[in-house]
C-alpha cells in the first residue's frame, strides 16, 4: 500500500526532530527565504511578538496571526489551521488573523516533509501538530500570567485570549502577558508528545462553523492573488507555445513585425534545462497588452519533436497493447491467485473502462512575476508544492535553490494545476534576460493546451464468482502515464510489490479497496508514450478519480450478473474481514446514509428513471474518507442524461467547520459530475485540440442537480474532504443510467450517443 512520502530534499525539516521554542526571542530565516504579506501582520514583524512554535506568533496587542504551509485556492484552509490553534489556545476568533508561508524550510509539512497541498492531506496530517502548538502557546501564557499575578498557574483558565484567576478575581489578556515578556516557557519534541489536548466534548471551536477569515479580504480586494502583483519598474511576458505539446524545439524567431509593438522589448526563447517546457518562447513588454500583441506578431518555426503525430487514439491503442503484454507493469496488489479462481468460477465477467484527458482550467491564469535582486532571485506566484516548484525556478535560472525566495500569494483555483511550476520558467528566464522584474501571465489557450492534465486512462477488470454469486476474484490493470514519477522524487513512489521497481501509487491508489476478495491483483502499468506526449499532472481526485469508475462499475456489474441489488451486494463485501477491519465498517456505514437520505429502494420511480450507488475510500487507504453516492437520473430515449440529485455521504472524523466541509463536499460532488458528462480533452497531432470553454465544456450553472449532503462526524481523526466525492460521482451516475434504461457504459465521459447505442446493444 501507499505509504506517505517524507523528506522530499535535503532542505526538510522535521517537527519531532525540532523544539518548539516558546518566548520572545526572534528566530532568524535562513538565508534566501522571507516572510511573505499576507492577511494580517507578518510572522516576524515585531521583535516583541510572543512566538509560541513556528505556525503562530501573538503581538502585543493580542492579535493571533497563524502563518499556513498550504496553498489556500479557496477551500480555506488558512482558516482551518486558525481554527485549530485557536482551540487549543484558548483565543478569541475576532483576535485571529493568517498569513502564507514562505518556502523556507521550517514551514515544511510536519508529516510530508515537505511544502505541499493536495490528496486532501492539509487537516488530516496537520490536526494533532497545529493542535500542540496551541496548547503549548496556552500553557506558556498561564505560566507568564501566573509569574506575573502571583497565583498558581493550575488556577488559571483561558478562554477568550484572556487568563483569569477566579479566587483573587485577577485576569490578563493575551496581549498584557505579551507585553510583560513573561511567557518564556519552551518545550522539548517529548514534552509536546506529551501535552494532553482536549477531548472532543471540551470542544468550544472545533466544530463550528466560524466566520472564514480570509473572505473579508477577498470581497474588499485587499487579498494578493498572483495575477495582482505588481513591482515597480517591472515588464510583462506574454508565451507563444509550440503546436505539440512536449517535445518541441524552437528552429528560429522573426520578431521583425513584434519590434513595431510600441513598448516591445525583447523575444526570449526558453532553454529550460529542467525540461519542464519545451519549444516556447516569450515576449516581453511594457504592458500585458502590448506583450501580447508582441507575442502575436511573433513568427516562430519549429521541430516538431519525437511526439508531432500522437494523438488521443493512438494513445488509447499503445495502453491496449501494453495490457496485453504478461511481463508489462508492477503490481500493486496481490493477494491469492485469480488466474486460478477464474478458472473455477461459475461465472467470469470481463470489462474494459477508459477516461479521457481532462483540464484543470483554474479561473485565475497561470501567472508568475519574477525579481532578481543581486543574488537572490524572488518568485511571487499561487504554488501548491513550494518545495519542487523553488528546486524548479532555480534550474531555470541557473542558481542554487538556496538563493530562491517563494512568496506565496492566494490561488485563485488549483485542483493540483499549481503543484507544477511551468509558469515560473519565462517569467525566471525573462527577467534575467531583460534585466527587469517580468509578470508573465498565460492566456486560457496557453494553459489549456500546455496543461499538465489527467492522464488518458485504460483499464482492463475480470472478474469472478462462484455459485452463489459471491465474488471470489478480480483481477485489475491500469495503464496511464505516470504524473508523480515525472516528478524526478523518488520518496514519492511505492516500491511494486513484485520487487519490479518503484511504481507510481497515484495512478492506482483506489483500486486497493476495502470489499473481501480472496483473489486480488492490481497492475499498474506505465504508458510510456503518454507519459512523454502529455505529461500528466494531478487533478482533484487523482487516481480514484479513474480506478474507482472501473472498480464500482465492476461490482454493479458483477451484481447485476448475480441477481442481486448492487447496494446490498456492496454490504456483503464490506464485511470488515482481516486487512479491511475499521475500514470496511466506516464504508459500509456512508452508505447505508446515503442509501437512507436518498430513500434508496423505497419508492418506485417513473419509467426511464434509476438510481445508482457507489462507495469509495479516497483518497488512498492510508488516508481514506469514507463516501458513498446514490444518484438519481433520468435517461430519455435519445440517450441524453439528466442528473436529479445526488446525495452524497461522508465521513470526516472530526469536522472542524461544519459549513466549509459540506460546501466541499458539495463543489466535489459537481466536479465529479463535471469530469462524468461533460469533459473531454483529446489530442491531435500532438496537440491538444480544446483551448478553451467553447470547445472543453464543464458543468454549466443550468446543469447543476439538487445535491444533498450528510456528513458523519464521529469523533476520530479529521480526514479530508476536497477531493472525495469527485471519485465517487461518476460510477454512481453509471450505474444509474444502467438502472434507469439498461445501457451499461464504460467511458468517461457518458455521452447520449454511447448511452443510446449500450441501450440497443
Amino acid at each position: 500500500m501507499n505509504q506517505h512520502v517524507k523528506n522530499v530534499t535535503s532542505e526538510t525539516s522535521d517537527l519531532s526532530r525540532r523544539s518548539f521554542l516558546v518566548g520572545t526571542a526572534a528566530t532568524g530565516l535562513v538565508l534566501g527565504y522571507a516572510g511573505v504579506p499576507g492577511v494580517g501582520e507578518a510572522l516576524a514583524a515585531a521583535p516583541a511578538n510572543f512566538e509560541p512554535s513556528v505556525w503562530y506568533a501573538i503581538s502585543p496587542d493580542g492579535l493571533v496571526t497563524v502563518t499556513c504551509g498550504k496553498a489556500d485556492m479557496g477551500q480555506h484552509i488558512a482558516s482551518t489551521m486558525a481554527q485549530i490553534v485557536c482551540e487549543e489556545l484558548g483565543a478569541k476568533w475576532s483576535d485571529m488573523r493568517v498569513n502564507l508561508a514562505s518556502n523556507d524550510p521550517k514551514f515544511n509539512d510536519p508529516v510530508l516533509g515537505a511544502q505541499i497541498t493536495g490528496g486532501s492531506w492539509s487537516t488530516m496530517m496537520n490536526f494533532d501538530a497545529m493542535s500542540r502548538a496551541g496548547a503549548a502557546g496556552r500553557m506558556a501564557l498561564t505560566e507568564g500570567a501566573a509569574a506575573a499575578m502571583g497565583v498558581p498557574a493550575g488556577e488559571l483558565a483561558v478562554r477568550d485570549s484572556m487568563i483569569v484567576h477566579a479566587k483573587s478575581k485577577k485576569q490578563m489578556s493575551f496581549a498584557d502577558v505579551v507585553k510583560s515578556g513573561k511567557a518564556t516557557k519552551t518545550f522539548t519534541p517529548d514534552e509536546l508528545k506529551a501535552i494532553k489536548l482536549k477531548t472532543q466534548d471540551q470542544y468550544t471551536m472545533i466544530g463550528v462553523s466560524v466566520p472564514q477569515l480570509d473572505i473579508p479580504s477577498k470581497t474588499n480586494g485587499t487579498a494578493k492573488y498572483g495575477i495582482d502583483v505588481m513591482i515597480p519598474g517591472m515588464a510583462y511576458g506574454a508565451v507563444v507555445t509550440p503546436p505539440v505539446r512536449y517535445g518541441a524545439t524552437v528552429k528560429s524567431v522573426d520578431d521583425s513585425a513584434a519590434k513595431k509593438v510600441p513598448g516591445f522589448i525583447k523575444a526570449v526563447t526558453l532553454d529550460d534545462k529542467t525540461q519542464t517546457t519545451t519549444g516556447w518562447v516569450v515576449a516581453v513588454a511594457n504592458t500585458y497588452a502590448n506583450a501580447k500583441k508582441a507575442a502575436a506578431a511573433l513568427k516562430v518555426s519549429y521541430d516538431g519533436g519525437p511526439n508531432a503525430k500522437v494523438s488521443s487514439e493512438s494513445l488509447l491503442e499503445e495502453a491496449k497493447r501494453l495490457q496485453k503484454l504478461d511481463d508489462s507493469g508492477q503490481f500493486f496488489v496481490k493477494d491469492g491467485d485469480p488466474a486460478a479462481a477464474l478458472g473455477t468460477a461459475a461465472k467470469v465477467l470481463e470489462a474494459e473502462y477508459t477516461t479521457s484527458i481532462n483540464i484543470h482550467a483554474p479561473m485565475e491564469p497561470m501567472n508568475a512575476t519574477a525579481e532578481f535582486k543581486g543574488d537572490i532571485l524572488h518568485i511571487y506566484s499561487g504554488n501548491q508544492f513550494a518545495t519542487r516548484s523553488g528546486a524548479i525556478a532555480a534550474g531555470a535560472a541557473g542558481i542554487d535553490p538556496k538563493f530562491v525566495v517563494m512568496h506565496q500569494m492566494w490561488l485563485g483555483g488549483g485542483f493540483g494545476r499549481r503543484l507544477d511550476a511551468d509558469m515560473m520558467v519565462p517569467a525566471v528566464q525573462a527577467a534575467k534576460a531583460v534585466g527587469k522584474p517580468v509578470k508573465v501571465i498565460y492566456t486560457r489557450e496557453n494553459d489549456m493546451t500546455m496543461d499538465f492534465s489527467r492522464p488518458l486512462t485504460y483499464q482492463k477488470v475480470k472478474a469472478g464468482v462462484d455459485g452463489d454469486g459471491k465474488l471470489v476474484a478480480l483481477s485489475h490493470d491500469v495503464v496511464s502515464a505516470w504524473p508523480t514519477q515525472r516528478w524526478g522524487i523518488p520518496d514519492f513512489l511505492t516500491p511494486s510489490v513484485d520487487k519490479k521497481g518503484p511504481l507510481d501509487s497515484f495512478t492506482v491508489n483506489g483500486s486497493d479497496f476495502f470489499y473481501t476478495v480472496p483473489n486480488h491483483h492490481v497492475r499498474a502499468i506505465k504508458n510510456e508514450m503518454a507519459h512523454n506526449a502529455t505529461p500528466s499532472g494531478q487533478l482533484r481526485s487523482v487516481a480514484p478519480g479513474w480506478t474507482f469508475w472501473a472498480v464500482e462499475s465492476m461490482i454493479d456489474e458483477i451484481a447485476a450478473a448475480a441477481g442481486k441489488d448492487p447496494a446490498q451486494y456492496r454490504i456483503s463485501l464490506l464485511d470488515g474481514a482481516g486487512k479491511n477491519d475499521g475500514g470496511a465498517q466506516r464504508l459500509r456505514n456512508t452508505l447505508l446514509a446515503a442509501m437512507g437520505l436518498a430513500g434508496y429502494g423505497t419508492k418506485k420511480l417513473p419509467k426511464g428513471e434509476g438510481m445508482g450507488v457507489a462507495c469509495v475510500s479516497s483518497q488512498e487507504r492510508a488516508t481514506a474518507s469514507w463516501t458513498a453516492c446514490v444518484a438519481h437520473v433520468a435517461v430519455a430515449p435519445s440517450g441524453e442524461v439528466t442528473v436529479k440529485k445526488l446525495t452524497v455521504a461522508t465521513d470526516v472524523g472530526t469536522q472542524v467547520h461544519p459549513d466549509n466541509i459540506r460546501a466541499q463536499v458539495e463543489g466535489a460532488a459537481l466536479w465529479g459530475l463535471s469530469l462524468a458528462l461533460y469533459e473531454k480533452a483529446t489530442l491531435k497531432d500532438g496537440g491538444i485540440e480544446q483551448t478553451n470553454f467553447d470547445s472543453y465544456t464543464p458543468l454549466r450553472m443550468s446543469q447543476v442537480p439538487e445535491v444533498a449532503v450528510a456528513v458523519i462526524a464521529n469523533g476520530e481523526k479529521a480526514t479530508g474532504v476536497g477531493e472525495p466525492a469527485v471519485t465517487v460521482v461518476a460510477p454512481a451516475i453509471g450505474n444509474a443510467i444502467f438502472n434507469a434504461s439498461g445501457a451499461r457504459v464504460r467511458a468517461l465521459p457518458i455521452t447520449a450517443e454511447a448511452v443510446k447505442g449500450a441501450m440497443k446493444a
